[in-house]
């Protein structure tokens, strides 16, 4: 009992691709220790580059490398650069043709690996856990996931004891082979000792056979439910991170339905104290016969009003 099963290899096969795809024949040990010299090599390389993983094809004589990464531009250098260096130190390591391609991931915030070297990253800054934790999984709500978990264990907030904490939202079923499970383990360096970062997020329901060659299987866009097209506003209709809830709440004039506001028997706006046609209507604050809904309804000095 209490033993988990990995949310990536229980799915391999069924909804999820191999990140290394070559025929092993005699000589398989040396090709599975070759690709982990290449995936430990490219990650140290490219440690800022966004890196979310690395899948390796191999024919008899190349090995194709493509490497997922947020931040493309970093990863390929000026002018292609940077990836003709890492084409020969590859070549070095592994005494075979290199060819290497780039794979852009558009949405970071839905790919566990990516969102879990964030926390770590924050971690690290010492910010405090809670708030790392939290800010993330509001971000990747947001983009339209169906739920996350994420779990941090270690002496958090550099305390005596370690422990562990974790926070959920949506739905995440580990049980149910079709949902679309993304998971990922970073490890923060922090200066009290490492502490480790695991994230579950669920981008929703795959129906039907998918396709589970590595560079389509596992770029999927979010499906289901909470799927918003890009470019959309969040929530409130507010394009920027904080119009939340709280800012569409606000504008909406839905505070205090019919009454008055605080100074005056409100003109036909009735409503509410910020929003729409309160303060200036009728024979209000500054007087006058206030039309409008925005401040200078019959301008403040001027009229029979109460000043």
């Amino acid at each position: 009992m209490g033993q988990k099963a990995h949310p990536i290899g229980n799915r391999l096969g069924i909804i999820r691709g191999w990140d290394s795809n070559w025929f092993g024949g005699n000589h398989y040990a040396d090709k599975l220790v070759e690709d982990e010299k290449i995936r430990k090599y490219l990650s140290a390389r490219i440690s800022k580059g966004g890196v979310s993983k690395i899948v390796i094809e191999r024919t008899l004589k190349r090995i194709t490398v493509t490497i997922h990464t947020a931040r493309p531009g970093i990863v390929i250098g000026k002018g292609g650069q940077e990836v003709d260096k890492i084409k020969e130190e590859l070549k070095k390591l592994t005494k075979k043709e290199v060819q290497i391609n780039i794979f852009e991931i558009k949405r970071p915030e839905l790919d566990a690996q990516l969102v879990a070297e964030g926390i770590a990253k924050q971690l690290e800054a010492r910010i405090s856990f809670r708030r790392a934790m939290k800010t993330t999984i509001a971000s990747t709500m947001r983009m339209g996931a169906e739920g996350i978990k994420v779990m941090t264990s270690g002496r958090l907030g550099g305390a005596e004891m370690a422990r562990t904490e974790q926070y959920k939202e949506g739905r995440i079923p580990l049980h149910t082979f079709r949902a679309d499970i993304d998971y990922a383990l970073a490890e923060a360096l922090t200066t009290y000792g490492k502490i480790g970062v695991k994230v579950w997020i669920c981008k929703g329901e795959v129906y039907g056979k998918r396709d589970l060659s590595p560079n389509i299987g596992g770029a999927s866009s979010a499906s289901g439910k909470g799927g918003r097209p890009e470019g959309a506003a969040a929530f409130g209709g507010r394009g920027n991170e904080r119009g939340g809830e709280r800012g569409g709440e606000r504008r909406s004039g839905d505070r205090k339905q019919g009454g008055n506001d605080r100074r005056g028997p409100g003109g036909p706006g009735g409503g509410n104290q910020r929003g729409g046609g309160s303060r200036p209507g009728g024979p209000n604050r500054g007087g006058g016969p206030g039309a409008g809904g925005s401040r200078p309804g019959g301008n403040r000095p001027g009229g029979p009003g109460k000043r």
